[in-house]
């Protein structure tokens, strides 16, 4: 029989972390990428935060909810990648 854990560490802060990731990611992407090619950049983004939120999820060391937290670390990241391209979007339509 286990024993459940005294003082679980917070999932949390893992999920978050994911998200962070997004926004520098999509920073660089906005900053160093050509607009040509910033869209194919984000979705290669989105597969790297994809492969970090199971990494974060699976130190974590805890099997309960484990597909709900990354599914939740990485819809995070899909709408935090989504509102930067948002504003690569209308950047790209403001006249210069």
């Amino acid at each position: 029989m286990d024993l459940p854990p005294l003082a679980p560490r917070r999932a949390f802060g893992g999920i978050v972390a994911v998200w962070v990731a997004a926004a520098v990611a999509g920073t660089i992407i906005g900053f160093f990428v050509p607009a040509e090619w910033r869209i194919a950049w984000l979705g290669v983004a989105l597969g790297l935060c994809v492969v970090l939120a199971f990494a974060v999820q699976l130190a974590y060391g805890r099997s309960q909810a484990f597909v709900e937290r990354v599914a939740l670390s990485t819809l995070g990241a899909a709408i935090v990648l989504g509102v930067i391209s948002l504003g690569f979007g209308l950047a790209s339509i403001v006249p210069r």
